[in-house]
């Protein structure tokens, strides 16, 4: 089994016991029989449980999204010598609705209720857990700044407007746009750490946040002049979709435009990695341009589209050195195998990144095709 796994790793240029610093390290050998099982689960926990390492889990990960080493092992002529017992690369299958109301505050718990000191260390000083504009920007403080002041440019935000943030995280976005551009603005999480502390960073301005389900705003009769969601659509599952943006066409004024961003995967999937379901994203799914497209139809046109995904590999090691550097600070909190599975989540995602497997999209929808004019890219990406 060992000289498979080789095999198929080299292919990547990369090696067991190797000295380069993508190159893997094998402590446990039980590792390459359970390996066969379900790569993506195994990979993970296996590496929690320090049965392997790597000096740079990004590098690594880079080079096997790179090979496209999933392909690779599925047309292996050994592949088949398993598959009626194994399940290589398995995923979480979606033949029930795991992001309804009842189970969307899974992931809340799970994760965003880590706790507030967690994020505090880890993120910008403006708490944005989002992928970071980094052109010309030198920290990811910058970079963070101006990718809310893109959102509000793009949005076209006037004073006197009123704003619905969808997935408000810790108040980031709301607190800079009542402070910059003197709108008011309504934010909705489902997250009860975030919420309470978003409300204490943005008192004393005009912002409104709520602990309550995207869903529970087609009860109510609140218009909005903008809407804007910045990474809460990666939670809200397939099957939800068009329930969504209902609700998003339900809350915005006739003239209005939302701007929706989200991680988007490179072909439409109902399933998940098994991996990051269980131990980081509970019921999470990324959406395809095809899925996305399919549930806007008839209810927007797409007046921008803007992908910059490669700016989340940076953001992402960013958030990494921020972590082991106030690591002295978390490790009476979080435990050594906490430490393990939250650097492998950053640095496997950056290395997918970089690999290109997933892409960042700003989308701008709106209601009335006369609003085009308004969103020359000259005017909102320069």
């Amino acid at each position: 089994m060992k000289h498979f796994i080789q095999e198929i790793l080299s292919i990547a240029g990369i090696s067991i016991n190797g000295s380069n610093p993508w190159d893997i390290t094998v402590h446990n050998h039980r590792w390459y029989e359970l390996l066969m099982g379900n790569v993506d689960l195994v990979l993970g926990e296996t590496y929690m449980d320090h049965w392997w390492d790597c000096q740079n889990l990004d590098q690594f990960f880079h080079k096997v999204v790179q090979a496209d080493l999933e392909k690779v092992v599925m047309n292996h002529p050994l592949f088949w010598k398993y598959i009626l017992k194994r399940n290589w690369f398995s995923k979480i299958p979606y033949l029930i609705n795991f992001q309804s109301k009842q189970r969307a505050m899974v992931v809340a718990k799970k994760h965003y209720d880590l706790g507030n000191d967690l994020y505090m260390a880890m993120l910008d000083e403006k708490m944005i857990y989002t992928c970071a504009y980094w052109d010309g920007a030198q920290n990811l403080d910058e970079a963070q700044e101006k990718k809310l002041e893109l959102c509000c440019r793009k949005l076209g935000l006037m004073p006197g407007m009123k704003v619905l943030d969808i997935g408000c995280g810790w108040g980031g976005f709301a607190k800079y746009a009542a402070e910059r551009y003197d709108v008011s603005v309504v934010g909705v999480s489902i997250s009860k750490e975030q919420i309470e502390m978003g409300q204490q960073r943005c008192q004393r301005l005009p912002v409104t946040l709520r602990l309550q389900d995207y869903r529970d705003l087609l009860n109510q009769d609140e218009k909005f002049d903008r809407i804007v969601s910045l990474g809460m659509f990666e939670h809200v599952g397939y099957k939800n979709y068009r329930t969504y943006f209902n609700v998003v066409s339900h809350c915005l004024k006739d003239n209005g435009l939302f701007l929706l961003q989200t991680i988007g995967a490179n072909v439409s999937d109902t399933t998940t990695s098994s991996w990051m379901h269980k131990y980081i994203f509970p019921n999470g799914q990324l959406p395809s341009i095809a899925q996305i497209g399919a549930a806007v139809e008839n209810i927007f046109v797409m007046e921008d589209w803007h992908n910059f995904g490669a700016y989340y590999d940076k953001t992402l090691m960013a958030w990494h050195h921020n972590f082991n550097a106030h690591w002295d600070d978390l490790k009476s909190t979080y435990d050594e195998r906490f430490r393990r599975m939250w650097n492998y989540y950053l640095l496997s995602c950056a290395g997918g990144f970089r690999g290109r497997m997933n892409q960042l999209w700003q989308i701008v929808l709106s209601k009335k095709v006369e609003r085009a004019p308004m969103l020359r890219s000259s005017t909102i990406i320069s």
